[in-house]
């Protein structure tokens, strides 16, 4: 008997860095094909999948004020940049066979539709995957929060954070060897260890609305498949007691 899938209507938040795969800066084609691959896999077993995508590969207001810009310039201009990300992934996964929809929190109605509500739960439901653009619209709120807030709105069971590392760890495990995985947390030990999962105001809404969080690592090939099905990859933040 073939496994049904743990989840059926998934979030998936992409960093905008893993776009340029080897490169310095902008987007890597060969890269975004590969993501376009397991999410089409991932549709073809009939889960609902939709998709924020970051903008680091271009640009971070954060670190455009850091050198003078305006925040709120800076962060509009971010917002801008994940509409580069978003395009790009709408038409790799279309070249795949598999219909995607972008809808943006800024409107630019020559490159993709405006977010409304109702209009991405209609493109769920017709098997669609939705690539929400443009974070949350707002200055000040990162795209952590506008997965989690996307993730709200259309009902998502869990929002997969698909990063460069296979979890979450006590420290960057990049820079120290001894640092120390999680299996499995809760939303409060996130906030109170001060974890960088998400976010505090990221991770607050989900913690408020039951939203599961599972960070694994993006760069392994079949890693979202498997977290579709239920695999325990990576680190899951869970509601309720969890132990380290």
């Amino acid at each position: 008997m073939t496994q049904e899938p743990e989840y059926t209507n998934v979030l998936l938040k992409l960093s905008g860095e893993a776009f340029q795969g080897p490169r310095e800066y902008g987007i890597d084609l060969e890269t975004i094909s590969g993501f376009g691959d397991e999410i089409s896999s991932v549709v073809n077993l009939g889960v609902k999948v939709s998709v924020v995508v970051g903008a680091g590969n271009f640009f971070r207001g954060v670190h455009a004020s850091e050198q003078g810009l305006d925040r709120v310039v800076g962060d509009y201009m971010g917002m801008l940049a994940t509409i580069l990300n978003c395009a790009a992934l709408q038409d790799v996964l279309e070249k795949k066979g598999t219909p995607t929809r972008v809808l943006s929190a800024i409107e630019v109605p020559q490159i993709c539709e405006p977010y409304l509500r109702r209009r991405a739960l209609r493109h769920l439901e017709k098997g669609r995957v939705v690539v929400f653009a443009a974070g949350t619209g707002n200055p000040y709120f990162s795209t952590d929060m506008a997965a989690a807030l996307r993730a709200a709105e259309i009902g998502a069971e869990v929002i997969f954070k698909a990063t460069k590392v296979d979890g979450v760890y006590d420290c960057d495990p990049m820079t120290n060897p001894d640092a120390i995985k999680y299996d499995e947390l809760t939303h409060m030990e996130v906030i109170r260890k001060n974890l960088q999962v998400m976010d505090a105001t990221a991770i607050s809404l989900c913690k408020d609305n039951d939203l599961a969080v599972v960070v694994f690592n993006l760069l392994e090939p079949g890693n979202i498949k498997r977290a579709v099905m239920g695999e325990r990859i990576g680190t899951r933040v869970m509601v309720g007691p969890a132990s380290a």
